[in-house]
């Protein structure tokens, strides 16, 4: 063989080499997102399963506030029934997710304060044991969405760095959409007494 022959076959070689490479690592980072994706919904999933015992031992106690149980009962519902897939996660439906999330939030955020009415309530080993693991799913969700997050920049930052982004787009491998902060975080609540 010449070695100009030899030459041609080492560089295709190095080029398919490297191709190899960088596609299973892309691979790699893409799973890792879509891993961080799961831990995020698993982590709405417990305060979604949590929110119905929740508003049962509140029920017993506050029944005439039927309009925000209803409205948790509603926003659950609604968040609950959105699904975002992994692989098709744009930042539109992000936000219809986000805003699902956020409206549980908020009526959590009325639920919980309307307890301040009811001191037998307050001092209810049930109601404090939920009290607890919710304020605990809200800190895991927090921490599962910027770990999505992080892993998404990952990918989004290898993605559009060359070389690797010739083979992102061979390939149909897309940049995430982020978690932001919702509308209006950035002013503090106010607290009145």
């Amino acid at each position: 063989m010449k070695k100009s022959t030899l030459g041609i076959i080492a560089v295709v070689a190095i080029v398919v080499i490297w191709a190899i490479s960088g596609y299973n690592s892309l691979v790699t980072l893409d799973e890792k997102v879509s891993t961080s994706w799961s831990n995020v919904e698993t982590q709405y999933q417990r305060r979604a399963d949590l929110i119905p015992n929740l508003v049962s031992t509140v029920k017993g106690y506050a029944s005439h506030e039927k309009e925000t149980l209803q409205g948790v009962i509603e926003a659950r519902s609604k968040a609950t029934s959105i699904k975002v897939d992994a692989d098709n996660l744009t930042p539109e439906k992000l936000a219809e997710y986000q805003k699902a999330q956020g409206d549980v939030t908020s009526a959590l955020g009325k639920l919980l304060a309307i307890t301040e009415n009811y001191p037998d309530l307050k001092a209810n080993q049930n109601f404090l044991e939920l009290q607890a693991q919710l304020e605990g799913t809200e800190n895991r969700i927090n921490v599962a969405r910027m770990e999505f997050n992080k892993t998404a920049q990952e990918l989004n930052t290898i993605i559009r760095r060359f070389p690797k982004n010739i083979l992102a787009s061979l390939f149909g491998i897309d940049k995430r959409a982020y978690f932001e902060a919702a509308e209006g975080a950035e002013q503090a609540p106010k607290v009145e007494f």
